[in-house]
């Protein structure tokens, strides 16, 4: 039986091989990791979450929630796998990640049809049916061998982590439990700043030395409640760090939002609006929130808070936040570089390329930013190859589902000046000048969309999706 072969088991990967299995094909799934590791991952599991435990908005109507209603629909294990780890969030959906990434690997070792090679893939065939699904780590090698597929050098930024605090070290008595705006449960720990207290934070904030390259390339994540930088052996370098970095704008590092204004971060991940609190019934000068990291609850990560600051600076900085003067730092920050391919001028809106049509990318190096992007792309890359591996001709989804709408951008996009995208509004094409024109209110014109993007989604689905299993009760 031919097997599709999947290189990467992280978000992408890891459902590009189940909707493959559950057509009834072989799939040969290499992860490198743990004979070689990256600079960002913990674990060796798959579908690890490295920057935050997010998976987005869960309110009906926005332009995450459909993408993730068009993947359920879809049978998506991810998604599935999500749910029942969910931990309180609000109206987002987040997940335990531990649990997450441990029950996606689970899952995939027990597929028969996925055969699972712990190995660092260095060549590409571009004869076989192949999904390149490796992320933004890539390693070195592999991405010598993706340049000569390509004939190009990778497009790249750099993106950053959010600490994690222990949920005991954190001053309950200077914080209040709250979600913004009253949406859902009040699942967030709100730290509340006055003025005074902001301003001191700034200041800091702006004075902190950041991570230098032989720094940030040697430092491992301290150990639970240590503010010391633990040695390990060097990783191979991610590039140098450029004086200006390029960073993804949707993600920037906290002290890099500093520096475009004194005021800058209160609108921003300290932004108060929505948070009044309980205690004073008014709205702070400013609020750092904290979002619960696992079901132990016994950990939280500090909302937008991601940054490259050494991680003694970290500290101290960080202390100052009022109700996190004694915290405990699980993990600190961290800065890694993201690599992705110039994909508007070498992908079909099936994600194959157009001079090697067996090859297939999927996930953050096809040029998507964020998890259930990535977790998308790896589930249409995974349909369209398995339709190509039995003599079908791969479908692109209808331009104005969340789905086409993400490949119509990556794939269509100015190759110049092209850079990675979240789901957005703007990415769907909207509605007719004249049901503009009738319906002004923003909510219903969303609604619309998804309906409209739903009912496209239906009929493109039942095209492609015989024969498939469902996804089996857990």
């Amino acid at each position: 039986m031919q097997q599709i072969k999947i290189i990467g088991a992280g978000l992408a990967g890891s459902e590009a091989a189940w909707q493959i299995a559950r057509r009834g094909l072989g799939v040969e799934l290499c992860e490198m990791r743990p004979v070689r590791q990256t600079p960002a991952h913990q674990t060796a599991d798959f579908a690890e979450l490295v920057c935050s435990n997010s998976l987005k908005s869960d309110t009906p109507n926005t332009a995450p929630w459909l993408l993730k209603e068009e993947m359920r629909r879809a049978g998506s294990l991810l998604m599935e796998m999500a749910r029942a780890v969910a931990v309180p969030a609000g109206h987002a959906l987040a997940v335990d990640r531990a649990a997450f990434s441990a029950s996606v690997t689970e899952a995939l070792e027990r597929e028969p049809l996925v055969t699972i090679r712990r190995e660092e893939v260095t060549r590409v065939n571009e004869d076989e049916i192949t999904i390149l699904a490796t992320g933004p780590l890539t390693s070195d090698a592999l991405s010598g061998e993706i340049a000569r597929l390509t004939g190009a050098s990778h497009l790249y930024f750099y993106d950053s982590i959010s600490p994690i605090v222990e949920a005991d070290s954190i001053d309950m008595s200077k914080v209040y439990l709250a979600a913004r705006y009253d949406k859902g449960t009040a699942d967030y720990i709100n730290c509340p700043m006055t003025p005074e207290e902001y301003d001191r934070f700034y200041e800091a904030l702006l004075s902190a030395q950041a991570v230098e390259e032989k720094d940030w390339e040697g430092e491992a994540p301290a150990s639970a409640g240590s503010g010391e930088q633990q040695p390990r052996a060097k990783q191979p370098s991610c590039g140098a760090l450029e004086e200006k970095l390029n960073y993804f704008e949707g993600c920037l590092p906290l002290e890099e939002l500093a520096r475009r204004g004194r005021d800058t971060l209160r609108f921003g991940p300290m932004k108060p609006v929505g948070l009044r609190d309980p205690r004073t019934g008014k709205q702070p000068h400013a609020v750092v929130q904290l979002r619960q990291e696992n079901a132990r609850a016994d950990s939280y990560n500090l909302v937008g808070f991601q940054n490259h600051l050494k991680y003694g600076e970290q500290a101290r900085v960080l202390r100052l936040i009022p109700g996190l003067e004694n915290a405990k730092f699980l993990r600190y920050g961290q800065i890694h570089r993201n690599t992705y391919i110039t994909a508007p001028s070498l992908l079909r809106e099936t994600l194959q390329m157009k001079a090697h049509p067996s090859v297939f990318f999927a996930g953050q190096i096809c040029g998507v930013e964020g998890y259930v992007e990535s977790i998308a792309t790896g589930l249409m890359a995974g349909v369209h190859a398995a339709a190509l591996a039995t003599g079908a001709e791969p479908v692109a989804p209808p331009r104005a589902t969340a789905f086409g709408s993400l490949t119509h951008y990556i794939c269509n996009a100015n190759p110049k000046d092209f850079q990675p995208a979240n789901i957005t509004f703007d990415l769907l094409p909207g509605l007719d000048e004249e049901t503009r024109r009738k319906v002004r209110d923003k909510k219903e014109r969303h609604r619309m969309q998804c309906e409209r993007a739903l009912a496209e989604f239906a009929e493109w689905w039942k095209a492609v999706a015989a024969p498939v299993s469902t996804v089996p009760a857990r």
